[in-house]
């Protein structure tokens, strides 16, 4: 059977992004099927190479990050190298770019020079403050934006100082935004006949636009939500609950139907009928007194006891998960979401299954991260270059 082609099949992509939040955009366009360009600098490539756990030298993260890429080394400081770059700009739909406001203009790849030669070019810009404004020449990271863009703030419990989430939330979320305005920037130009345009990322604005009704609460009613710990503040119940056993469990019982069913299961029928507590206004009035009595009836029962008996009922819950229990977790085996892979030397690893899932053109995982720039003489030879024009860019440093 033949398989579809992918989504994005035919679309050329430049990455000229390093770490997450560029690179993280072009990994979800490549999985689904963009022809994906990273371009790196000869000298050592992303640093994400070298982040976190290694093997045999280079980040197990790499393999991942960089899935379906194709590896170009250009020396940006050599004027060669960066013909080479401007060759590429311009056969390609998108580019993908996270360096400070100013620094490609600086270099001859600025967006002025770039759709001159390719109108039809989309290129997506990330930064930490966005390409305008009095903060768009500070350096920002993902901790920065969760930090400006109020996540920092709300997350953690309200007698300590605030919390970062245990990942670089802010890139990740920056890059999805980034992905969406790429396809909806490329839509505009094969649907309704656009030119190519500018897509402005920020860090902490991309952050700032999850933070669901914290503008308006605030400009209405001058509320200032606050740390509130495991607790979904003003929608109760939702919170965290520790089993007899020391497990930890999400139980979501704030919907009207769900709250009566999960007082059922935990013996308390009397708070199932009080009408006080039939909307959420009433039950968030006494939380308290709903979290003792959930509390306590979790505590004196297993973990699986207590998954078993909001499953039987209806109610939204989930163990806390670490890696090593979604290894042997159901739901993760069925839907696929560990692909076995081989590194390089041949041992067998797994990896993130893609997301989303489409019925039709799903994505997949062609290759892994690939080696510094192992696809340079052939992106060179794709361009016209001769073999021996090849061989005078590696021997003066320009690839």
């Amino acid at each position: 059977m033949v398989q579809p082609a992918k989504p994005l099949a035919g679309v050329k992509v430049l990455e000229l992004g390093t770490l997450i939040a560029g690179p993280f955009c072009t990994r979800i366009l490549a999985e689904f099927g963009a022809e994906v360009i990273k371009v790196e600098s000869p000298d050592g490539g992303d640093p994400l190479r070298q982040w976190r756990k290694l093997h045999e030298g280079t980040s197990l993260w790499w393999s991942v990050q960089a899935r379906n890429k194709r590896s170009f080394t250009a020396n940006l400081k050599d004027p060669d190298g960066l013909a080479a770059v401007r060759k590429l700009a311009a056969e390609a739909d998108i580019v993908v770019e996270n360096f400070r406001p100013g620094v490609l203009e600086k270099l001859g790849l600025g967006w002025d020079v770039l759709s001159a030669a390719n109108p039809g070019l989309v290129m997506v810009r990330l930064s930490g403050f966005g390409q305008t404004g009095p903060y768009k020449d500070r350096p920002g990271f993902g901790a920065i934006g969760e930090s400006m863009g109020g996540l920092r703030y709300i997350t953690g419990f309200p007698d300590r100082p605030p919390v970062r989430t245990g990942i670089s939330i802010g890139d990740s979320i920056a890059a999805l935004w980034a992905a969406i305005g790429a396809l909806m920037a490329l839509r505009h130009r094969e649907v309704n006949g656009g030119a190519g345009q500018v897509v402005d990322v920020a860090l902490y604005e991309a952050v700032f636009a999850m933070m669901e009704s914290m503008v308006p609460e605030f400009d209405v009613a001058g509320f200032v939500r606050e740390r509130t710990g495991n607790v979904m503040p003003g929608i109760t119940p939702s919170n965290t609950h520790t089993t007899r056993d020391g497990r930890h469990i999400i139980i979501g019982g704030n919907g009207d139907a769900i709250f009566k069913r999960l007082m059922n299961a935990i013996g308390r029928a009397d708070l199932a009928d009080d009408a006080s507590l039939g909307n959420n206004a009433g039950r968030d009035a006494r939380a308290d007194e709903l979290y003792a009595a959930i509390d306590a009836w979790v505590r004196e029962h297993d973990g699986d006891a207590v998954l078993a008996a909001m499953e039987a009922a209806q109610v939204p819950a989930s163990a806390v998960l670490s890696v090593a229990d979604m290894f042997k977790d159901a739901q993760f085996i069925a839907r696929d979401m560990f692909e076995q892979v081989n590194l390089p030397g041949g041992q067998p690893m797994k990896i993130p299954g893609i997301v989303p899932k489409l019925s039709d053109t799903p994505g997949s995982t062609e290759w892994l991260g690939p080696k510094l720039g192992e696809h340079t003489d052939e992106i060179l030879a794709s361009l016209g270059y001769a073999p021996q024009e090849i061989a005078a860019l590696r021997e003066k440093g320009a690839v």
